[in-house]
Formats: C-alpha cells, sequence, structure tokens
C-alpha cells in the first residue's frame, strides 16, 4: 500500500496571499504547501481522499489519471470544492465515480454543484454515485481496500477520518473519542493535523498531535494540514521525536 501527499497545507496554503513571513517566503519546496488530500493505492485500486481547490493541479503533479472512488472527510471548501476537476478521470473511466462520506456532506456537494446532479444535469460534467456512510459504518471493502470510518470532531462539526489496513488519515481534528480511539489500534502509521503551536478551537496544535501519535501508539506518525504560523518544515523537524515526521506535498509512504 502506498498513500501520496497531494496537499499538507491548511485552507490558505502556502505561502498565503500577502504574506511576507519567513514560511512563505521560503525557497524549500517542503514549505510549499497546497490544500489538504492523500491518495491510497494498493494493487490496482486508488482512493482519493478529499477534492480540495488544488485538485488540477495535485492530479498533474502526481500523474494521477485513474482513481477507483473518493472518500470525503468534511464539506468545507478546502476539502471539496475541486470536485469538478475529477472530470477527466471520470472520462477516462467512462463510468460514474463512486465517492463516501456523510449524508450531510453529500447533501453540501449536491447544492455546491447541483448541475452535477438532478434531471437536468449539465453535458460533460462528471457523474459520481453517493454512498453515505458515518463512524458507525463497520469497515467495508473498496476492490483491494479495507475501509474503516473514523468518527472525529472538527471543532463542533461531526467528519471522518479513515483507517487502510494499516494505515490512518485523520485532518481537522479536535477531538477523538475514547470509542474512536479503539478502531486506531496497532497502527503502523497514522498521519493527523497539526495546524499551529498555540491553542486552536477546531485543530490539534503540535503538541496535541505529538501527544495523541503517542498515545494511540502507532510506530510513525506524520503531521499533515500545517499553516504558515507552524514555522518552517526543517526547523519544525528539529522539534519532533524520531518517529514523528513533518509530511510535505509529494511525500510518498510505502507499507
Amino acid at each position: 500500500m502506498q498513500l501520496t501527499f497531494l496537499g499538507t497545507g491548511t485552507s490558505q496554503g502556502i505561502p498565503t496571499v500577502g504574506c511576507n513571513c519567513t514560511v512563505c517566503l521560503s525557497d524549500n519546496p517542503k514549505d510549499h504547501r497546497l490544500r489538504c488530500s492523500v491518495i491510497i493505492t494498493q494493487k490496482e485500486t486508488s482512493l482519493l481522499v478529499d477534492t480540495g481547490p488544488d485538485l488540477r493541479q495535485q492530479l498533474l503533479t502526481n500523474s494521477i489519471i485513474n482513481v477507483d472512488a473518493i472518500l470525503f472527510t468534511h464539506e468545507h471548501n478546502d476539502h471539496v470544492i475541486g470536485l469538478d476537476d475529477i472530470r477527466p478521470l471520470y472520462f477516462r473511466r467512462r463510468s460514474n465515480i463512486p465517492t463516501y462520506g456523510l449524508e450531510r456532506v453529500h447533501n453540501e456537494i449536491k447544492q455546491r454543484f447541483s448541475y452535477m446532479f438532478g434531471n437536468s444535469v449539465y453535458p460533460g460534467v462528471a457523474q459520481i454515485d453517493t454512498h453515505s456512510i458515518n463512524e458507525n459504518t463497520a469497515t467495508f471493502d473498496i476492490d483491494d481496500i479495507q475501509v474503516t470510518p473514523i468518527g472525529v470532531m472538527h471543532g463542533n462539526l461531526p467528519i471522518l477520518g479513515y483507517r487502510f489496513g494499516r494505515i490512518a488519515y485523520i485532518t481537522d481534528a479536535s477531538l477523538i473519542s475514547e470509542k474512536q480511539i479503539k478502531k486506531l489500534s496497532n497502527l503502523d502509521i497514522v498521519v493527523i493535523n497539526a495546524l499551529q503551536k498555540k491553542e486552536h478551537h477546531s485543530h490539534f496544535t503540535l503538541d496535541e498531535a505529538v501527544e495523541f501519535i503517542n498515545r494511540i501508539g502507532a510506530k510513525a506518525g506524520y503531521l499533515t494540514h500545517l499553516s504558515h504560523l507552524m514555522g518552517s518544515h526543517d526547523d519544525i523537524s528539529l522539534e519532533l521525536p524520531k518517529h514523528i515526521h513533518v509530511a510535505y506535498d509529494g511525500l510518498v509512504i510505502t507499507h
């Protein structure tokens, strides 16, 4: 199984428009962060998690031409608003692309992309088949990949993370209940959001993310959804224990 980080930045991305901080002006490619997304591949199956505003660029940069399904974490624009850019994938596939997520999220998508649904679908748009899941949905298979939904709180908003075998991907978390944490036992790799060092109402801080990785006992942890307020890739890396790493766009983890 491979996990490829398509984007590791927060909702504004890095560099942030109009910002002249050292992170936004950095010439280190690892400090250039598109909006959060990953793709999971195993054998012939590819699962895309979220379709943010940078999706077209991410697909081109990583030479992605096939996606078997899309999993949504939640409905915020930095995680869904690039959905229209799946059109080339749909044309190549020649069949509807299945999507998985909370019913609330699919309802939001149907409002924002109304031209993709209903009886008056605009010619040439991509077609998707929506499958509603939630934190109580049992583990299920998408072709070769086993998927377990993880209930997560993003401030006051319930969202989803996902476990794929011995790898878990969670972003935009501020709280995860004990019941859901039990689903994260015996992980080899966990990806978790770490927005900044200061306390935030809807995201883990750096310290909270490190504590969470250690608490669940994952062998390795990767930090994503970083803002420019966190600091540079190299500086953050110096602060972390050896089993925890700062993810960056284009990083590929093979398990």
